[in-house]
């Protein structure tokens, strides 16, 4: 299922409090608090909101900074390590819908903003035999 199947649609997200938790704890939902997102614009496959940043935040600031740099900068000459900083984030955090956890991401974190898509299932990447 990709992001927005959900709720019945885009709309449906707007208002919702995502959280962004770490890895720390297992397989648990329970891990550090990085961060929350209120959702306040729903845009097929993405959504955004105001992030507030919690108290495991900075163990994962500069990861998430490093990641928007490579996006923002030349794709084809930096897709490789764009790719191990991505995996890195996925290490390190959990993306946590009102639903519960999310099966995949991908999340920017800017300032105050953030923006992801999401899947109940693995995305489906080059080369994957799935």
């Amino acid at each position: 299922m990709i992001a927005g199947a959900r709720g019945g649609g885009a709309a449906g997200f707007e208002g919702g409090i995502w959280q962004v938790r770490s890895r720390d704890s297992g397989d648990r939902a329970e891990g550090a608090l990085v961060g929350e997102i209120l959702i306040d614009d729903a845009d097929f496959p993405w959504l955004s909101g105001r992030f507030r940043p919690g108290p495991a935040h900075a163990a994962v600031q500069d990861l998430f900074a490093r990641e928007l740099a490579l996006v923002e900068g030349d794709g084809a000459g930096h897709r490789t390590e764009w790719e191990e900083v991505c995996a890195e984030i996925e290490r390190r955090v959990r993306l946590l819908s009102p639903d519960g956890p999310v099966a995949e991401f991908l999340l920017h974190i800017e300032g105050d903003r953030a923006w992801f898509r999401w899947s109940d299932e693995p995305f489906e990447r080059a080369g994957d035999d799935r």
